[in-house]
């Protein structure tokens, strides 16, 4: 008698000492509750695997469940404050003609996010249409934020409401400097900031573009940074793309280009430098086709990101030709 035996484990060869099924699932580190076990064609049942011996030459397949097939695309997620999603793309609520046209081009641009400013209910018509009607906060999380804040006290004010509303604490805060070019406050950001993440929020922060800023947030309790790609609304894209891939090398949490782009391939740029991903507004509500837009934007963030995967070509200050010059005729 051999102290091993020869079997085949999901169609690769093993050795394994004698004993029963269930002590293979354990020397694989497996769970026997979560797995089922095929020998030799048949299916064996759960309950026998403890009885069940292995013999020189079985074969066996051993399964489990998996998410939504196993695509690979699928399995490109990026996670921010334990929250785990699929899609890089984050829209805003704002400018749209109306909550249909908001809540379809939400849809087509396949988002899991979108940010929602806090305002006071309109006491005088309290039956008016609500965003909540035509975007459901439990398929699509809401990210309230600070939009119109130039306190940091004021911003802190908002979002603790925000919480009591919808009990969120994952938020986006922005504190601007000044309503010309509604940069960031970094001083009254990182104050709001401290705050927030003391209190129990998950702040994602809207910041300069500025790689030292940006790793101050980080020590304030920002959970993920968003450094602008160019002013709100502006549709200038990514005017700095050396700072934004500092802020990407130097980060330890998630980072987000935040306004600036004004059409698909910029948000392609952001994706390709690195980035988790990309939150716009302007860009596809005040497109003349916005339901078009948020699809070339949804398939632009995913282009970007497949490159910075894939890894581009090194650039060359001369010619390389494709097919060789040697042999020729």
């Amino acid at each position: 008698m051999t102290d091993t035996l020869s079997l085949t484990v999901n169609g690769e060869p093993r050795r394994a000492a004698p004993g029963s099924i269930a002590s293979l699932v354990a020397a694989l580190e497996l769970d026997p509750a979560k797995v089922a076990v095929e020998r030799n064609g048949e299916i064996v049942p759960r309950s026998t695997l403890a009885a069940v011996p292995l013999a020189d030459g079985d074969v066996l397949e051993i399964v489990h469940f998996v998410g939504g097939g196993d695509h690979a695309p699928d399995a490109d997620t990026w996670t921010v404050a334990g929250r785990t999603f699929r899609s890089r793309l984050i829209v805003g609520t704002g400018k749209y003609k109306d909550f249909a046209q908001n809540a379809a081009a939400v849809e087509a641009s396949g988002a899991e996010i979108v940010t929602v400013a806090v305002r006071r209910v309109n006491v005088s018509d309290p039956k008016a249409p609500m965003l909540t009607d035509f975007i459901d906060p439990t398929k699509i999380t809401y990210l309230p934020n600070t939009a119109g804040c130039f306190t940091a006290e004021d911003a802190i004010r908002t979002l603790r409401l925000a919480r009591e509303a919808g009990g969120w604490d994952l938020v986006k805060l922005e504190v601007l400097g000044e309503a010309r070019t509604l940069y960031p406050d970094m001083r009254e950001t990182l104050k709001a900031c401290e705050v927030l993440a003391s209190e129990g929020f998950a702040p994602m922060v809207y910041c300069v573009d500025d790689p030292i800023a940006a790793k101050q947030l980080e020590s304030a309790g920002a959970v993920a940074v968003m450094p602008l790609g160019a002013p709100i609304g502006s549709g200038l894209g990514i005017q700095n793309r050396v700072t934004i891939r500092l802020i990407v090398e130097g980060a330890s949490v998630p980072v987000l280009v935040d306004a600036g782009v004004g059409t698909a391939s910029d948000a392609a740029v952001a994706m390709e430098l690195g980035c988790d991903g990309v939150l716009m507004n302007t860009a596809i509500a005040e497109a003349k086709e916005p339901l078009r837009m948020a699809r070339a934007m949804k398939l632009a963030v995913e282009a970007g990101r497949d490159a910075y995967l894939s890894g581009r070509m090194a650039t060359r200050k001369y010619a390389d030709p494709s097919s060789p010059l040697a042999g020729l005729i």
